[in-house]
């Protein structure tokens, strides 16, 4: 009796060897949300604004307060068309994203009238380490952010923004710069939850507070939009599967906070 039982037990440990060693059989581990900002500082960032070199925060564009990553120009005088992005450090390809943001503050008035209310979180970005210094946009995807006015028409937020792209919409190749979600219209400086679901080259889904407001796919280097980019870097037709993430400031103080991405790549195919 006692030697069967150690003969079972020397077995069943050997064999549990051996699988661990052979990779075989791997116990699925759910994926895990994952903070990109700390709440503390920007270190894992890299700034990069339209007539600035990479890593220059011109006038303390990005800054940390009360565990908020906030967009100001209070020390801009002329905005002078000194569109800005905070890059995450590393590109990612499969992923969810979440995210708060907020409107607040007053419009720099000397900025675009579009940008009246306006940001946005870039996404399939190329490296900001590629761009000139004057280059106003990166080559990318835009997940739009827009408030409301105060007077009373529809303007929805989490849309689809293209600088130097195109995607497929309802099947065929959409070159319009902005493509308008489904969401609501949000007044004031409320906080609105905002999600992306990105799968490589293949379907990218918007979320605004819960509701999926706008899905597309085969997110594709084309179009117009930026200006003076390097054009060996700038290849119509390429599609897009993986890029860095950035929040945008154009004008409007923004805040950002809860920031976390899941990683969703597929697990390779077992032998």
């Amino acid at each position: 009796m006692i030697k069967h039982r150690f003969s079972r037990t020397l077995a069943m440990a050997l064999f549990a060897g051996f699988i661990s060693c052979a990779g075989t059989v791997k116990k699925d581990t759910p994926p895990k949300w994952i903070p990109l900002f700390n709440g503390k500082d920007i270190n894992d960032w890299i700034v990069k604004i339209h007539h600035h070199e990479v890593g220059d925060n011109f006038g303390n564009t990005f800054r940390v307060e009360d565990s908020i990553i906030k967009v100001r120009y209070d020390q801009y005088g002329d905005f002078n068309d000194q569109f800005g992005h905070l890059y995450y450090k590393q590109p990612f390809s499969h992923y969810h994203l979440k995210f708060e943001y907020r409107f607040v503050g007053k419009w720099c008035p000397t900025a675009p009238e579009y940008t009246l209310l306006n940001s946005g979180v870039m996404f399939h970005s190329q490296d900001p380490r590629t761009m000139p210094k004057e280059q106003d946009w990166p080559i990318s995807i835009e997940m739009q952010l827009l408030a409301g006015l105060g007077n009373g028409q529809r303007r929805p937020t989490g849309n689809m923004c293209s600088p130097g792209t195109n995607v497929v919409y309802k099947g065929k190749l959409d070159e319009t710069h902005c493509i308008e979600s489904s969401s609501h219209t949000y007044e004031g400086e409320q906080w609105v939850r905002g999600e992306l679901i990105v799968l490589g080259d293949s379907l990218i889904t918007h979320i605004i507070n819960g509701d999926t407001v706008l899905q597309y796919s085969k997110p594709q280097i084309g179009g117009g939009v930026v200006h003076d980019y390097n054009p060996a870097i700038k290849i119509d037709g390429k599609l897009l599967s993986e890029g860095y993430i950035a929040l945008q400031s154009e004008g409007q103080p923004v805040d950002f906070r809860h920031i976390e991405i899941m990683d969703l790549t597929p697990a390779p195919a077992r032998k």
